[in-house]
């Protein structure tokens, strides 16, 4: 597969063979995202060159992320504004005897964190990982403390590296958006520090002190808590959108009333920060359901309700590092690695970083761009081989790139009824195993011809 070439293009790990088995094993994975190691490669030999290369002290997983992150950024070119969406999850090695894992939530668990940042257009477009950090917790000391970095920095690293980028490419717009955890005063002041070369974008935590104010006889008033102050206000006006359907909940039409604000907020080291700050609350859901509420802060102004409504759409564009977080556990099965140490681990997950967001691109590509020749994406055996096991007529030219997401979609279980609309994440990798089988053999019996 090219894109596999391209997408390792200038990959340095010191020796031309490492490279070349590098792009190898990434075709591999993506070929077969819930395989095995033993069952993604073909044959002994390649299995333990991909051993042998996950455990060469040579490579290190930032180095095979490396290229990944220039095309990242050569991708955002065109784009005014790219969302770098923030977000840390659990993997769960659970019962595995790999050294250098650590505690998870609960001490007993055995597992490593990792923080990603995830760049996505606001039309929902995956451009790449970005950035990413993987650790072992270490295990609370007799006093209950954990020794180690502070886990929320990690959110004020992601973001200072969304700057450096940000400052390379002043023609793009850079937003960092965060949840609840991303709601740290350390991060609000690092980004005030250095100038705010890139937007940010975080859904509040804490009811926090306004800055002291003075009335018009100078005396100071009582101290406000900022949404309750954003509350009282009018409302700006109302969004509307369509929740996707969730586990245990059906879609629905969702209708918020935007109540916006510009405050200062004291930082815990002296000095205030101005942002805005936005309430886009549901008032009235339907009998039985939650109301959908987001409170909102940025460092950008917003004072109509185009801006304000303009912030909801891309804090709504935070879900796509869920669904990448799902494609990477449960769509790669990273979860299941059999890897002896750490930093083997991280080789691995570093070629699913890659493959989590390759099965995303393929499916909002597939979505955005229907009518491309589908061999901007898939090689000639993938599309024919695909074609060939659903029984369907093999057309004599290229068809459309959704037209065969579609037909390899339907090996994972999409049916393509009317009402079914476009294929998801989960069918797709599941068909695209089946079809990497096949093509996998037309491609042998080619050989086998022409060796007759």
């Amino acid at each position: 597969m090219g894109w596999a070439v391209e997408e390792l293009a200038g990959i340095e790990l010191g020796d031309k063979r490492l490279e070349k088995r590098s792009v190898l094993l990434l075709e591999r994975f993506m070929d077969k995202p819930q395989a095995s190691i033993p069952m993604a490669c073909r044959g002994w030999a390649e299995t333990n060159g991909a051993y042998r290369f996950l455990g060469n002290d040579q490579v290190e997983w930032r180095d095979i992320l490396a290229p990944h992150v220039t095309c990242t950024l050569k991708r955002m070119d065109g784009n005014p504004v790219v969302l770098c969406l923030q977000d840390t999850t659990e993997l769960d090695f659970n019962g595995r005897q790999a050294e250098g894992l650590g505690p998870l939530s609960y001490e007993a668990q055995r597992g490593l964190y990792l923080h990603a940042t995830y760049a996505v257009t606001p039309g929902r477009t995956p451009l790449g990982v970005l950035d990413a950090w993987m650790w072992g917790r270490e295990r609370k000391d007799g006093e209950g403390n954990r020794p180690g970095i502070k886990e929320s920095l990690r959110w004020t690293e992601g973001y200072e590296r969304i700057a450096e980028y940000a400052a390379e490419r002043p023609e793009v717009r850079f937003v960092s958006v965060g949840d609840r955890e991303n709601d740290i005063a350390g991060f609000m002041r690092r980004a005030h520090e250095l100038g705010t070369p890139a937007d940010w974008l975080i859904r509040a935590r804490h009811n926090r002190k306004l800055a002291e104010t003075e009335d018009e006889t100078g005396a100071e008033r009582e101290i406000e808590r900022l949404w309750d102050v954003v509350g009282q206000g009018e409302s700006l006006g109302q969004v509307v959108f369509d929740l996707p359907p969730r586990k245990g909940h059906p879609g629905r039409r969702v209708a918020q009333e935007l109540y916006l604000r510009r405050v200062r907020l004291p930082l815990p080291k002296g000095g205030e920060l101005e942002v805005t700050a936005l309430w886009a609350r549901e008032e009235h859901p339907p009998a039985g359901e939650k109301p959908v509420s987001w409170k909102l802060l940025t460092n950008r102004v917003a004072e109509t309700l185009e801006q304000a409504a303009e912030l909801v759409d891309w804090y709504r564009c935070r879900w796509e590092i869920e669904i990448f977080f799902n494609v990477f556990k449960n769509g790669c099965r990273v979860e299941a690695l059999q890897l002896s140490k750490l930093p083997r681990i991280e080789n691995a997950l570093a070629f699913y970083l890659i493959v989590a967001w390759r099965i995303n691109y393929l499916v909002r590509l597939g979505r955005a761009c229907p009518d491309v020749d589908c061999e901007v994406v898939f090689d000639q055996e993938e599309w024919r081989a695909a074609y060939l096991v659903a029984r369907k007529p093999i057309p004599d030219t290229p068809p459309k790139l959704n037209e065969v997401i579609r037909v390899v979609a339907s090996f994972g279980g999409f049916l393509g009824r009317k009402g079914d609309g476009e294929p998801g994440v989960k069918s797709l990798w599941q068909g695209l195993q089946r079809v990497m089988d096949f093509a996998t053999g037309i491609r042998a019996a080619k050989e086998a011809v022409s060796c007759v």
